[in-house]
């Protein structure tokens, strides 16, 4: 019987690096939810000013 649980204990992995980050996500709650927005308000940002700085001048 002793054996049988050792096995087991054995087989057991670590949790993955996406489990441990989901975990700290809803731990953290809206800390996390206000980070994730500053970083997309701030890459859609970026991509418009270079959209506008990269624009072509056609002349009419």
């Amino acid at each position: 019987m002793d054996n049988k649980n050792e096995n087991l204990e054995k087989k057991v992995a670590p949790p993955s690096f996406v489990k441990l980050a989901m975990r700290n996500m809803v731990r953290k709650g809206s800390k996390s939810i206000y980070h994730f927005s500053i970083t997309f308000l701030v890459l859609i940002g970026i991509l418009l000013l270079v959209a506008t700085l990269g624009k072509p001048n056609i002349p009419v």
